[in-house]
């Protein structure tokens, strides 16, 4: 699939392939769930993370928590090469050790990894605990990430042990999360900034009328619909502006693969929803956000990739 942002422009993208309005009519019916009660599930959640440490030098951290019908796991990688990683599978019947630490080595750091997840808790589907947890990341001599509710009394009680250690600043610059499911109804939180509120997404795709026809994409946020793009068959592809916790944020969303892309295994759906600082219009993308080094302000994206099995 085609990078998300690069086909955009301020206004929704009109249809470009040569497809006949009878392929359209044919393929709605069958890219539109007629039942949108269930939600698709949430599998796999990645958080990318930038340190910066009290000497200056910066460190994107990457944080993916999977889920399987047979496993759940842990992964977090240190910089851009995927061999730098730590993996940890949190599934009890497979690996038992869900209190811990791991120590390794990348280029110039040293990285230890304690973890303690024998007390989280899970929503019903998806991968990344919602309580009941820490994760601590130390880089050298700093602290490089903290996650979980758990983390701060975590930070306390190694410091009390082993001397104080610093705690380097750290952002989260975007967020994905990827679905899977039978149906077109996406549904779940999201927070845009750091003292901002934590919101309801909610994200449909359903049909105008009982036949399926003429599909309308519908955007929720804390129960209100926010944005709505009808005949979405021919808009497809496209951005809108919205504005909430002070910030202006494009919503930006690729469709085109349920209705063209019907004969694969499955089809895909993009939903990106992007921050900005000002009235700039331009949409960056994520490796435009990794050359934003030196900016303090560093942006925010959060994307969601639905796979709809057939």
């Amino acid at each position: 699939m085609r990078d998300l942002t690069s086909c955009y422009n301020e206004y929704a993208v009109q249809v470009s392939d040569s497809v006949s309005c009878s392929s359209y009519a044919n393929s709605t019916a069958s890219c539109i769930s007629p039942n949108l009660t269930v939600p698709s599930i949430q599998n796999a959640v990645t958080c990318l993370y930038k340190t910066i440490f009290s000497n200056q030098n910066q460190l994107f951290i990457r944080v993916t928590w999977s889920k399987t019908n047979v496993t759940q796991g842990l992964s977090i990688q240190f910089g851009d090469d995927p061999s730098n990683s730590f993996k940890l599978s949190t599934n009890s019947r497979l690996f038992r050790k869900k209190k811990g630490s791991k120590s390794c080595e990348f280029n110039d750091y040293k990285v230890e990894v304690l973890w303690d997840l024998s007390a989280a808790k899970y929503n019903s589907a998806g991968p990344e605990p919602i309580n009941g947890y820490y994760v601590l990341v130390k880089v050298d001599s700093e602290f490089g990430l903290i996650l979980g509710d758990l983390a701060e009394e975590a930070l306390l009680l190694k410091k009390l042990k082993n001397g104080t250690s610093p705690v380097a600043k750290f952002y989260s610059i975007s967020r994905q999360e990827h679905f899977s499911g039978k149906t077109t109804l996406y549904s779940t939180k999201a927070q845009f900034c750091d003292n901002g509120s934590l919101h309801d997404i909610l994200i449909r795709c359903s049909g105008e009328n009982e036949r399926l026809k003429h599909p309308v994409l519908s955007v929720y946020i804390d129960k209100k619909m926010v944005i709505k793009v009808k005949r979405l068959q021919w808009n497809f592809r496209g951005n809108q502006t919205i504005f909430l916790d002070g910030l202006l944020i494009d919503f930006m969303w690729d469709v085109h693969d349920m209705f063209f892309n019907l004969a694969s295994s499955g089809s895909y759906a993009v939903f990106m929803f992007r921050t900005r600082s000002g009235m700039n219009s331009r949409l960056w993308l994520e490796d435009k956000i990794l050359q934003k080094d030196h900016q303090d302000k560093v942006e925010f994206s959060f994307l969601i990739c639905a796979s709809r099995c057939p």
